[in-house]
């Protein structure tokens, strides 16, 4: 390639990625990463929906029901992202109904314990792929997106902290408690 081809090429290159993000290609790495937390996304609403119906405690369904209206904004948000995009959408499952949680046997019931701490696990992968999202986008409006995904997890994550403490839910790695003393040679 000679040295007009490869400059004309970069000034393309650079007339694409100026200007409007929106208007700008997403590349390879944006649109597997986009995809990828949609379907999760909208696989967890779907298993979100199914705690609520095993959850008794009145804080934890509260979380559950704020965070799951938070996903599904961030699901409208990203559905439309690809679609303008021309990007064939993951498959949505669909709503679970409500049940009456005395109608669920003991034995087949998750306990809120278990559930706040599985919603935990999650919201700390959440935050660790909205992170690498962000970091692997070159158009700014995918990289502010997902940055604010990254800073409504974070605040999710210390609400659900919170209730973990407050209802003693909370199982704590060992603690390092005690420090050896330094020996002196």
């Amino acid at each position: 390639m000679d040295i007009k081809t490869l400059l004309s090429t970069g000034r393309t290159l650079m007339g694409i990625l100026s200007g409007n993000p929106q208007n700008e290609p997403m590349h390879y790495g944006e649109v597997f990463g986009v995809w990828m937390y949609l379907a999760t996304t909208k696989g967890l609403i779907a298993a979100y929906q199914t705690a609520l119906n095993h959850t008794g405690d009145h804080d934890l369904k509260s979380f559950l029901e704020d965070i799951t209206r938070s996903m599904k904004q961030e699901v409208e948000q990203l559905d439309e992202l690809l679609k303008v995009n021309g990007i064939g959408l993951p498959p949505t499952p669909p709503d679970r109904p409500i049940a009456n949680l005395e109608s669920i046997p003991a034995g087949a019931r998750i306990n809120d314990p278990e559930i706040a701490t599985g919603i935990s696990r999650d919201i700390a992968a959440g935050m660790v792929t909205c992170s690498q999202i962000m970091a692997q986008s070159i158009r700014e409006d995918i990289g502010m997106l997902f940055g604010q995904y990254h800073v409504a997890k974070a605040q999710f994550g210390l609400r659900l902290l919170r209730i973990l403490k407050e209802k003693g839910w909370l199982v704590p790695p060992p603690l390092h408690i005690q420090v050896p003393e330094l020996v002196h040679a």
